[in-house]
């Protein structure tokens, strides 16, 4: 397989800053952008200049020590800190790995009694574990899911789960490469995934860098395409899983259950510990975010709709745990998807 670009990553020491593939761009350019600010990193995440769940988390953790290295004094240092993981967070309701990688930089910061260049430097540290962690992550989820692939298979993802999405390979495409690597001949249907088109701008875009078969189809064709006997298992990825198993993923993937149900198609998420949140009982609690309506009634700035009609654009969707055949994590696959099975796999260490 061919190597992927880094999506993601911290540039120098301290001082530094963050440069990633500004994904609004492709799949016509590839530029990478250089966040030098706080507010830099909010509109990247806000603007999907960087999107996908673990890779929001791994560029909110760099954004705290963006935010907090310029800083130089020790009285503010808490005050300061806290202003920016809060304005961290109101970039993007839904991906729990956001709110989750902010957490584990204000613990870290809190660890460390010493002075405030000692606290930067552990600040940073901690980035950069979240970051490596992610890769290690998306490893160990190719390898617990590989076996799931057979030799010939058509397989159906929905949005961006790759290295995209990730510090690594990805998550539901983490699976297509490791099974790749393994010598196994298949061919991937990415639905396009409307409104912003991430399966046709991104996925498309990287597994054909990776020399993956892919070939790209609108949302609409994906009953057609299983009905035809072209799909033999669905993979997505997925932004927030509550306690139950329900899972918020790019809208249009509960349609995609509904279908992989209706044709008898094993549908997996995977998804790394993560992205679980075990604070919420079921899918209703996860809150869903709403975009600007112009994503909806234009296409690449052209309008496809009449000026002024309403429009509703929730950015995800709840897939019920009843329609998901497993989750795949990098400690193992959850089979049957139920509060037990979630505990019990979470509880377990990453797989090597």
């Amino acid at each position: 397989m061919k190597p992927l670009p880094r999506t993601i990553e911290w540039i120098g020491d301290l001082p530094g800053f963050v440069r990633l593939i500004d994904q609004t761009l492709l799949p016509t350019r590839l530029e990478y952008r250089e966040c030098t600010s706080v507010e830099d990193i909010w509109e990247a995440i806000r603007s999907l200049r960087v999107r996908g769940a673990p890779a929001i988390g791994v560029a909110a953790a760099m954004g705290v020590v963006v935010g907090v290295q310029a800083h130089a004094d020790a009285a503010t240092f808490a005050a300061r800190l806290k202003e920016v993981v809060d304005f961290l967070r109101t970039s993007r309701p839904t991906a729990v790995n956001l709110f989750w990688a902010l957490e584990r930089m204000e613990k870290a910061a809190l660890a460390v009694r010493a002075n405030l260049e000692n606290v930067k430097r552990r600040l940073l540290q901690e980035a950069l574990a979240i970051e490596a962690e992610d890769r290690r992550m998306c490893q160990a989820i190719g390898q617990v899911g590989a076996g799931l692939i057979k030799a010939g298979q058509g397989i159906l993802t929905h949005c961006n789960a790759g290295s995209l999405a990730t510090a690594g390979t990805g998550t539901a495409l983490a699976v297509i490469y490791a099974a790749a690597e393994d010598g196994k001949i298949i061919h991937v249907f990415a639905d396009e995934t409307r409104p912003l088109l991430q399966g046709a701008r991104l996925t498309a875009w990287e597994l054909q860098q990776a020399g993956i078969d892919v070939t790209v189809i609108c949302d609409s064709m994906a009953a057609q395409v299983m009905r035809d006997g072209k799909v033999q298992l669905v993979i997505v990825g997925a932004d927030r899983i509550a306690a139950n198993g329900d899972t918020a993923n790019k809208i249009g993937t509960y349609g995609v259950a509904l279908l992989a149900r209706a044709h008898n198609i094993p549908f997996y998420v995977a998804a790394p510990s993560s992205t679980f949140d075990l604070a919420l009982a079921s899918g209703a609690e996860i809150p869903i975010e709403q975009r600007d309506p112009r994503e909806v009634s234009e296409v690449l700035g052209q309008a496809v709709a009449p000026e002024g009609v309403r429009v509703y654009n929730p950015a995800f969707d709840v897939t019920p745990a009843e329609l998901i055949s497993g989750i795949i994590t990098e400690s193992g696959l959850i089979r049957p998807v139920n509060p037990a099975t979630i505990c019990a796999c979470l509880a377990r260490p990453a797989q090597a």
